[in-house]
């Protein structure tokens, strides 16, 4: 797993300043723009892994998936 991942044209990274919250950027890392905001249920993202269909997610408190490019995530059980 990483910190960083790539989607296509996109990057995903794990904010270095708040580890709550998940960061795109679409001109190879030179502007990132927040896309994620887990707050305090979700915990800290520790590593993220794409798996070509679904983004998984460690954090904290358990792993999150998400199916639409890290818009939105929800608890994998």
């Amino acid at each position: 797993m990483s910190q960083i991942i790539q989607r296509g044209r996109e990057l995903i990274r794990i904010s270095p300043g708040n580890r709550q919250k998940l960061e795109s950027s679409t001109n190879d890392g030179r502007s990132w723009t927040t896309c994620y905001h887990a707050g305090p249920s979700y915990g800290e993202f520790e590593d993220l892994m794409d798996n070509g269909k679904e983004i998984l997610a460690t954090t904290s408190k358990g792993l999150l998936v998400s199916t639409n490019g890290g818009r939105s995530w929800s608890r994998r059980r």
